[in-house]
């Protein structure tokens, strides 16, 4: 992030502060130093990420043996220092066996275990390269960090997928969304198995001893959004309709489930064409989606390659998920947060890309799913959390999903389609390959509809209590409280899609 963005950002909050009536904290600026600190300054995970530098490339190489769970790798991180620095952390789990900073050997040590402090021979100055590669090992699965390991272990491989974090368990790292940067990923796999990642498939090499599979991620892409699937897998490929190449793999044992997954992901490319027309060009360079034989309980958003775990098939198609997580790409991936206390705008806009799906195929209008939810008594969950700032671990609970997406329909009814699609289709391009935060998407939401929202935005974002039916929440349109109009045809679907991603926490 630049310092010029900081400051608008800085400047936006308060602004919003202001409007919306939220308490501000402020915090005196540390005083300059050569030493990085160990957390990029998210108030919900201070151990998030690391200061000193800005990561542009990471060239990660592992192989991996599913028979002890082993990992090895080397990464080079291609890297800015953006000051002075005698020492600096990464974000690794694992062990480090050797790290070298610009080429000279460097000393190092794991202060906890989430991280690797290094110790440059030679400092670097502000504005200096700093290329550090780093070799490590360990077994993944059974490497915890606060008691808890995200890497799941397959009957035939493995899956490193993960929010807020996973890329501590098979790369080093600067953590976090703020720092994003292109990828290249090697991964040496027994023979006979395929290895998956982000992106392109570069080259496919075929030894004696194993087969090695190259990625190539092309745009900035956040750490937690870099995925690696191992294991035997059924891969299609081919253009879609608009050009765009897509990569499907399903796991080879995958049953009734995995043929239910491969028939929805050939639908990849038409809810990518759908999304376009809505939010704007796709920001990537490739589409497509991964669905190991795994049931780890959610899906995620991993950049041009969702990955779903087996269970949203159990019973049947279900192209709801795909819509969703392909929505992220633009609302997740091409912008991410700025702090994960920005999550709405994440899961609130994926969610209400599944009700405008519903509308545009007849399955029932944003309009009737956002009455359906409103109908839940002021007693409800579902109105109990401040889903603009719903606190550390409760980044995924539904109300962020549900509420989230009522939010976008209220707004839309409250500003109109014109100057709402307006809004969302000027949001990505505005943000894209960076971040994003609430304060700037509300500044955006008033420039664009000349309108002071900030009584809408505190009663749906800022508010434990249900939102009042009112013009200016922008619920004035909804069915009388003692009219009970029928169900969509798609509310369960939808329910469906957050509950089994609920199951998990996730």
């Amino acid at each position: 992030m630049s310092h010029n963005r900081a400051a608008h950002l800085a400047r936006t909050s308060l602004a919003l502060a202001a409007v919306l009536g939220l308490a501000t904290t402020g915090t005196a600026s540390a005083a300059p130093s050569d030493v990085g600190s160990p957390g990029i300054g998210d108030p919900y995970y201070k151990d998030y990420g690391n200061g000193g530098y800005d990561v542009g490339h990471y060239a990660i190489d592992v192989d991996y043996d599913p028979a002890t769970d082993l990992i090895t790798g080397t990464t080079t991180i291609t890297a800015t220092a953006t000051q002075n620095l005698r020492k600096f952390d990464l974000d690794l789990a694992l062990k480090a066996t050797a790290v070298t900073v610009n080429g000279v050997p460097a000393k190092f040590s794991k202060p906890t275990s989430h991280e690797l402090a290094v110790v440059p021979k030679v400092p670097v100055v502000t504005g200096g390269p700093l290329k550090i590669t780093v070799t490590y090992a360990g077994v993944p699965s059974t490497t915890k960090v606060n008691g808890f390991s995200p890497w799941v272990k397959t009957d035939d491989g493995a899956v490193a997928v993960g929010e807020p974090e996973i890329a501590a368990w098979w790369y080093p790292s600067n953590d976090h969304p703020r720092d994003k940067a292109t990828f290249d990923v090697k991964a040496t796999v027994p023979k006979g198995l395929q290895a998956l990642s982000n992106g392109t498939l570069k080259k496919t090499q075929y030894g004696r001893d194993g087969d090695t599979w190259v990625w190539h991620s092309a745009k900035p892409q956040a750490t937690y959004l870099t995925f690696l699937a191992m294991g035997h897998f059924d891969i299609t490929q081919g253009v879609g309709a608009s050009g765009l190449p897509w990569i499907n793999a399903v796991a080879s044992n995958g049953g009734q489930e995995g043929e239910y997954a491969k028939k929805d992901l050939a639908r990849t490319s038409e809810v990518i064409d759908f999304h376009s027309r809505a939010w704007g060009k796709y920001p990537f360079e490739i589409t497509g989606g991964v669905a190991p034989a795994a049931d780890f309980g959610f899906a995620l958003e991993n950049q041009t390659r969702p990955v779903y775990t087996r269970g949203f098939w159990r019973n049947g198609p279900n192209i709801y998920v795909i819509v969703h997580e392909q929505a992220h790409q633009w609302f997740g991936d091409a912008v991410s947060v700025h702090d994960w206390k920005d999550i709405w705008l994440n899961e609130g806009f994926a969610s209400f890309a599944e009700w405008y799906w519903s509308e545009m195929h007849g399955e029932g209008s944003g309009q009737e799913i956002l009455a359906s939810y409103y109908a839940n008594p002021d007693s409800s969950a579902l109105w109990k959390l401040p889903i603009g700032d719903p606190g550390a671990g409760k980044e995924f609970s539904g109300q962020v999903y549900d509420r989230g997406a009522m939010t976008l329909q209220a707004l839309r009814n409250r500003i109109g389609d014109p100057a709402f699609f307006q809004v969302m289709r000027t949001w990505v391009p505005k943000h894209r390959y960076g971040n994003g935060a609430i304060a700037e998407f509300v500044a955006l939401a008033e420039k664009t509809s000349g309108e002071d929202l900030g009584g809408f935005f505190r009663n749906w974002l800022y508010t434990a209590s249900k939102p009042a039916k009112t013009a200016e929440n922008g619920l004035d349109g909804l069915p009388a409280a003692k009219v009970k109009a029928a169900a969509p045809a798609s509310l369960a679907k939808i329910k469906a899609v957050q509950q089994a991603e609920l199951r998990s926490g996730h």
